[in-house]
This record gives structure tokens, sequence and C-alpha cells, in this order.
């Protein structure tokens, strides 16, 4: 079925080239030299906001004094300046970098780099893609080591897929090996990939887009016998998208897909991004504080579709505004029946301390029920046995992606023992328990 939005086509033919050192400085200098989207209209609120709760002037009488010319050209002014700061400063100062270390072109980005890129992109994301900014990451593939695939794969490959302003290197930290170290141990003949890709764009997008890139690899390598993928937070609801698309368009990675792992993935909205709607239609009502909600417009699609964990085109693109409605208007995406699909939830609430506050914030951004994929209504409900879902008390949202405790779960669900189902439950792992728990239950797996 061809998408309603031609540009998705687009966005699968983006360049495929990761970003240099060079493009990191190129792109910040046209970002400074350029507006973004609502800043001339936040300027224009803020004068207006001045105008009538500070001094008191009726709608007509601010909108007659904006007119006059004298303050036409200070509004002008106030607008222009820090453009024109960055295009007349800040930019050529960042360009003669560029033409004086020339070798900025090959050199790939460092830690802090890969950071600061994928942050911008999870906030302006689209902003970047739209006018085709350096600064806007393509989708590709790094192998374990961190450089890009390029060999041939055989036997079992597994996909890990990152979170929203997060990037590849995100899978592991200095004390924790990561999930793909942990697989990699089992020795079956198994790769372990890193997605790299732009989380400001929508999830629907990003989905196809990897839909696509999965059949191009395994026309590529006939050798790959099973795929898996394993998607943390807005990763989780990309690996759904390319499931759900790669099915419509008869895809052969498809049959190809053996598990599904989502970690702390909103499949029914992320709290805060609905908290944070609310606010801001509520903020609305309130003199010159409404300007916030302007300020909190300025954010990407792909965040957006985190209000409600929307996986389809046809979640939002007949949406009459880009921000929507507070409303849940999805359309059911349902998981192919051929794949285990794992769920995994962490908490900041231990299970010994009850608290109502922490149960709803869950891991500070994902509750337990939307992780789990727990719906009221029966039509969103991912429909899972209790023993393919995971809840991990004592980690945060960031912290469930790499810890021991979640890599050795991943791995007795991909490599089972014959008792590891004996019981149906939920694992339920108690980490960091606080001083007054038993020390002897650190780390411990109820079942």
């Amino acid at each position: 079925m061809t998408s309603l939005t031609p540009l998705h086509e687009t966005y699968c033919k983006w360049d495929r080239t990761p970003p240099s050192q060079a493009d990191v400085l190129e792109g910040l200098a046209q970002l400074v030299s350029t507006s973004l989207w609502g800043v001339h209209d936040i300027v224009q609120i803020i004068q207006h906001e001045i105008l009538k709760n500070t001094l008191g002037m009726s709608e007509q009488q601010s909108n007659r004094l904006l007119r006059i010319p004298q303050i036409q050209s200070f509004y002008n002014f106030s607008y222009g300046m820090l453009q024109r700061y960055g295009r007349m400063f800040i930019a050529p100062s960042l360009r003669r970098i560029i033409e004086k270390f020339p070798n900025l072109h090959d050199k790939p980005l460092t830690p802090t780099l890969h950071f600061l890129v994928g942050a911008l992109n999870g906030v302006l994301g689209d902003y970047l893609l739209k006018y085709q900014n350096p600064l806007a990451l393509p989708m590709v593939l790094y192998d374990h080591y961190g450089a890009l695939q390029q060999g041939d794969l055989a036997g079992r490959v597994v996909i890990f897929v990152h979170g929203l302003c997060m990037n590849h290197t995100d899978w592991s930290r200095q004390n924790f090996g990561g999930i793909g170290e942990r697989l990699l141990a089992q020795r079956d003949n198994n790769f372990m990939l890193y997605l790299s890709y732009n989380t400001g764009r929508r999830i629907s997008a990003n989905g196809r887009s990897l839909s696509n890139m999965l059949e191009d690899l395994i026309n590529r390598n006939p050798g790959i016998t099973s795929i898996d993928l394993i998607g943390h937070s807005m990763g989780g609801l990309v690996s759904r998208s390319a499931l759900f698309y790669g099915k419509q368009n008869m895809y052969h990675w498809i049959q190809m897909v053996d598990n599904l792992v989502c970690i702390g993935s909103p499949h029914h909205g992320a709290v805060l991004e609905r908290f944070g709607f609310s606010l801001q239609e509520r903020l609305g009502r309130f003199p010159f504080v409404k300007l916030i909600g302007h300020l909190v417009n300025i954010r990407s699609n792909g965040i957006l579709d985190l209000r409600h964990g929307s996986v389809r085109d046809d979640d939002w693109e007949h949406l009459e505004a880009r921000i929507g409605l507070m409303d849940d208007n999805r359309k059911p995406a349902p998981l192919p029946t051929h794949i285990n699909t794992f769920l995994i939830a962490g908490t900041v609430e231990f299970k010994n301390v009850k608290n109502k506050a922490l149960s709803i914030i869950g891991d500070y951004l994902v509750s337990v029920k939307s992780a789990l994929g727990e719906h009221p209504n029966p039509r969103f409900q991912l429909k899972l046995p209790d023993s393919h879902k995971a809840v991990f008390h004592g980690l945060n949202h960031f912290e469930i992606q790499y810890h021991s405790s979640v890599s050795e779960q991943i791995t007795r669900w991909f490599y089972p023992e014959h008792d590891d189902y004996a019981n149906s439950g939920v694992q339920t792992h108690m980490i960091n328990m606080p001083d007054q728990a038993e020390p002897q239950l650190h780390g411990i797996v109820e079942t």
C-alpha cells in the first residue's frame, strides 16, 4: 500500500553518509543563521502580551500600536538581531575552522559530537531534514565495534534501535558491556548491528525507512538466517512500525524475524508528553503565560508521536493541525503472530515501597502499563503472555537500556533453558533496593 504522504519515499532515499566533524560545524553554521519555526510568531506574541497585560491595552489598541512604522521597525530589529549575529559572526567563524582544518571532512564524530547531533535530531530533526542541513542524520547501521556496517553478513543478525535524542553508542556503558556483548558471548554465529537514525522524524516514516533497509539488507546478504529486533523507548515503536509496513508491503525480511524486544517503549504514549500537551492547552487560558505554550510547539514530529505511541501514517496525516488533539486517534497496529515479542518496563518504584505518583511515572518517562502494552481498549492491547513481560524495579528509563540484569533477561528469552517458562507470570526484577531491604535481594529475579 502506497503511503498517502509522498515525502516518506523521499526520506528513504536520503544520503546514507553519516556526518563528519566538518558537517557538524557547517550544520551549526546554517542553524545559527536561519530562523526556526515559530520564533517570528513568538516575538510578536511577546509584544502583544506586554501591551495587553502589562500596559492594560485592548486587543484592538495593541494591534493599532504595533502597526505604527516605528514599532514595526523595532519589531523587525528584535526578531532579526539574533539571526544577523549568527549569520555575520558565528557562522563565518565556524566555516573558517573548516577551511583551516580540511581534514575534518574525513573525521568521524566523537562520542560527545554523537551525543550533540543525536539530541539536535530528536528536537529539530524534521526541520534539519526539510532544509537539508548536514546535521540531519541518515539511517545507517553500525557494527558492534562502532564502524559502519559494510561486510557480508550471515547467520543470526540482531539489530538495536535506540530511542529519542539518543544514538547508536548508548547501548553500553563503562561498567556494563550491554545487551550486545552478552548476546555475542553465546557464540551463536550472530552479528550485532546498531541503527542510527533521525529521531525527530515521524515514527511511521522511520518505520518505513527501516523496513526498506532490512529488505535491502537481506537481498545483499542471502546468508542471513534470522533477524532479532531490540528497541529502546521510541526504538521499540520504530521497530513495530517497520514490522507493520514490512507485512503490508509483503517484504521477505518479515518472515525472517524471530524475536522483537521493546525496552521501556511507550506503546500507549509517554506520560510526560501527554502531560506537557495538557499543560500547554491550559496555559493558553492565562495572560502572558500562554507564551510558554507557543514555545512548547517548537518540537519535532517524532516527539509528538510519543504522546499516544503512534506508529502508522494514518495516526497523524489527516489531522487538521500539526500538534493534533489530546484524544487518542490511533489505529491498531497488531504484531505479526509468528514473532516472539517481549516487553520490558522499568520503574523507579520499589515493590515494597508503594507510591501512587511513582506508579504513574514508571521509569520517569514511560509508565509500566504503557511499556507492557496494557490498555483499557482491547483493540490497542498487545496481547502477550505474562512470561513475555518483565518489570525492573529500581531502574529508570535510561538504565534499562544497558543494565546487566536486562541483558540477562533478554538472553534467557533468546536462549531459554527447559525450565525458564515453568512459571508463566511476569518476570519481576528487584534492582538497587533501598538500604532497609535485605542486601541479598540485589539483582535477584522473582517469578
